[in-house]
Parts: C-alpha cells; sequence; structure tokens
C-alpha cells in the first residue's frame, strides 16, 4: 500500500463563515477585532497560560537556536510576548524589530523603546533579502491568508543559516485531550473575560481562537510547506502534548550538505 506524503498547503484552513465571508473580509475582520481588544490581550493570555506563558516562549527561542548578538524579526509581533522574550535572549532589543498588521496590538505592547515596531503582513515582509539571522512567529500561523506565501518570504528575508521559530496551538491527539482544550478556550475563557475584560469583542476573540485552532490544517502539512519553499531541517517539537513549535534552518550555499 503506498502512504501518501503530506502536501504543501496555501490556506491555514477553511472559512470560518460564523466571523466573515471572504478573504478580504477575514484581513478586514482580524484587524479590526484585535485593534478593539488589544487593551486586554496581555491580562487575558496571562489567565489562559496561569502565568507561565512568558517562559514558555523564552525556552522555545532557546530550542530553536536563538543567541546573544542575533538579529531577530518576530512577525505577528502584536503585543510584545514573543518579541520581549528575544530582547532578553538577544541581549540588546535594537537587534528585534516586530511586524504586525494590527497596529492596535503593537500600540499596547510594553516593549523596550529602541525595538523597531513596523506594520506589515507576513506574506509581505517590508525587508530586504538575508536580512535577520533568527525569525520568529507566536500563535499567528492561522491569521496568514497563504502559508506558501508567507513561508517564502520567511526564507527570504532569513541569512543564510538563519533559523526559524513558529509556535502555535495544535489539537490534542486524544479525544478527551481535544474536548478539554476546546471547553478552555472556547467556553470557560471567553466567560471568565467577562469579569475582566474591558472591551467587548475580547470574548468573541478568544472563541475566534480556539475556532482557528480546530479548523486548522494538521502539522504535517504545515511542516511540508515550510521544506517546500527550501528551509530546511524543518521539524515539529512538541509540548504539553498541544504546544507546536515549528523549527527550520535557511539553507547555507557556503557550507557543505
Amino acid at each position: 500500500m503506498n502512504i501518501r506524503s503530506p502536501t504543501p498547503v496555501h490556506a491555514p484552513h477553511i472559512p470560518l463563515t460564523d466571523y466573515y465571508q471572504t478573504e478580504q473580509d477575514r484581513q478586514a475582520y482580524l484587524r479590526q477585532i484585535f485593534d478593539n481588544t488589544a487593551a486586554d490581550y496581555d491580562r487575558i493570555e496571562a489567565m489562559l497560560a496561569w502565568g507561565s506563558g512568558s517562559r514558555y516562549r523564552r525556552q522555545a527561542l532557546i530550542r530553536a537556536g536563538l543567541k546573544t548578538g542575533m538579529k531577530v524579526l518576530d512577525v505577528g509581533v502584536g503585543t510584545g510576548l514573543v518579541a520581549a522574550q528575544a530582547c532578553i535572549l538577544t541581549g540588546d532589543p535594537a537587534l528585534v524589530t516586530g511586524v504586525d498588521p494590527s497596529p492596535g496590538m503593537m500600540a499596547a505592547s510594553r516593549l523596550p523603546k529602541t525595538l523597531v515596531l513596523m506594520e506589515g503582513r507576513a506574506e509581505a515582509l517590508p525587508f530586504p533579502d538575508n536580512h535577520f539571522d533568527f525569525l520568529s512567529m507566536g500563535y499567528a500561523l492561522r491569521h496568514i491568508s497563504d502559508l506558501g506565501v508567507a513561508f517564502a518570504e520567511f526564507e527570504r528575508v532569513l541569512k543564510p543559516g538563519g533559523r526559524l521559530c513558529l509556535l502555535e496551538i495544535t489539537q490534542a491527539q486524544s479525544r478527551f485531550g481535544q474536548w478539554l482544550l476546546k471547553s478552555y478556550m472556547r467556553s470557560v475563557i471567553p466567560l471568565l473575560t467577562r469579569f475582566v475584560s474591558r472591551q467587548k469583542d475580547t470574548a468573541t476573540i478568544w472563541r475566534y481562537y480556539w475556532d482557528s485552532i480546530e479548523a486548522c490544517v494538521p502539522p504535517e502539512q504545515v511542516v511540508a510547506t515550510l521544506s517546500a519553499v527550501g528551509l530546511t531541517q524543518v521539524q515539529r517539537h512538541l509540548e504539553v502534548g498541544v504546544f507546536s513549535e515549528y523549527q527550520a534552518i535557511k539553507a547555507n550555499p557556503g557550507q557543505a550538505a
């Protein structure tokens, strides 16, 4: 029996028509809801992760090879939760650049002033070729319109030998694990946000967060898409059954295979 290898993909998930109808609608919807809920985002995230998010992000970046002195691009920087850890690990916030389509999220960040923040999308990064030593993205893979185009951009802006780390929440393997995570993220967290949030859309964004996780393409297709754009040593590291870390390295023509 022939077993088909995973194939590269474009859209990270099918359209979620409870929230938007077309791709153009999706981009506008996401920008609006992230802008509208930015003031609440860090507070809800800390509640969601039981205060362990900073430590986990830092360890994930270390596992992917981030070291002192590296020039870093954080895609989908949002309020800067991943970028803040990159600042610590590189030893200089001026080495870290963040890009995001939501000006509201970036405005809500509490990052060092020397860190550069730019408005932009993963599919059209406003940077030259071979520019960064390390590229990170935290929980934004599901918000990209075309993974193949975005991953090709990631490969383009990385220097030869540059490293990549994409953090994402993925479905648990067991049915009980799936039910537990779904109940927590789609029901418990939105309910709790009613007591601690200031913005009316905050509960909605966390329901959307789960729905996009549930609909997202499987990890093996994300790995296949990363490999298809020319990135090497692509692998997925899994923590606690649901935290996926996609790691890769840009090929260095100067080194023997």
